[in-house]
């Protein structure tokens, strides 16, 4: 794509932010909406030199690609406003949703006038460069893959049609979110029958990076678990579309319900305090 190309992200969140910030160092301009965005979405819009575009309507009509990065229970929300708009150029749905979900957005960017590039985004937001990847899939891939030659996400061409960027980041993230909600679940388990410090004994004898693990599981997710219980629900729909039993993942959703009152917090709980929280929530 040349250089200056316009891109609409929506929304400038914290994986957003390092999309958004990969898009500006390789050239483009990037446009987005502070319409109903609160003070912290704009903050990170203005840092990493995003264009406020000021609403959905106007970014629709400058746009070339509209890249969207939402939680995956708003996925299908965003596709269907821009479809309303009869959006003409590249829409990329960059999450975490399932494959069928994924190509039913196809589906309802393509009815609008759109050509559709199905993504999947892996890795940390934490702006390093390398640290994370865009997943492609679809005849656009490659030059959707064009826009991302700097920054912190790198783009990585599937072969292979839309669905297959998300049926790689479900199983992906069904392992990473998945073993770590399942870790939380047998701590707090053990805390509720008092024998919370004697596994942990046990796991500094036989599995000694299981202690540190199960203290990550909760200070690096609690804060983040409220976007975590749609991308749970999208993988249970996608093991259940392949025929796998889909309770894994549909507790893994119910865990994360119990942390999402951390949304938002200045500090992350504590294990104790996590562990508690999901006690609570079964009460």
């Amino acid at each position: 794509m040349n250089p200056g190309t316009e891109v609409g992200l929506l929304h400038p969140g914290e994986m957003g932010s390092a999309v958004g910030a990969t898009l500006v160092a390789g050239g483009a301009r990037v446009l987005w909406t502070s319409q109903g965005r609160g003070a912290r979405t704009r903050e990170r819009a203005q840092e990493i030199g995003l264009e406020d575009a000021g609403s959905l309507e106007p970014l629709v009509g400058r746009a070339e690609v509209i890249v969207s990065v939402a939680p995956p229970h708003a996925a299908l929300e965003v596709a269907r406003a821009v479809a309303a708009l009869r959006f003409a150029g590249t829409f990329v749905d960059a999450n975490a949703v399932a494959p069928e979900t994924a190509r039913e957005i196809g589906r309802i960017a393509e009815r609008g006038g759109a050509r559709f590039v199905d993504g999947g985004v892996i890795g940390p937001a934490n702006r390093k460069p390398g640290a994370a990847r865009i997943y492609l899939a679809g005849p656009e891939a490659a030059r959707v893959a064009e826009l991302f030659t700097a920054g912190p996400v790198n783009a990585i061409v599937l072969d292979a049609p839309p669905g297959a960027a998300s049926a790689l980041k479900m199983a992906y993230g069904g392992w990473n979110k998945g073993m770590q909600a399942l870790l939380l679940a047998i701590r707090a388990f053990a805390a509720a029958e008092g024998v919370d410090h004697a596994l942990l004994a046990e796991w500094r004898i036989s599995m000694p990076e299981m202690p540190a693990r199960s203290e990550r599981a909760g200070h690096d997710n609690a804060r983040k678990a409220w976007r975590f219980v749609g991308e749970m629900d999208e993988t249970a729909r996608a093991l259940a579309q392949a025929g796998l039993p889909a309770g894994f993942h549909e507790a893994a959703a119910d865990i994360y319900q119990r942390l999402a009152e951390y949304k938002d917090t200045p500090t992350a709980p504590g294990v104790e305090e996590a562990l508690a929280a999901l006690l609570k929530g079964a009460r």
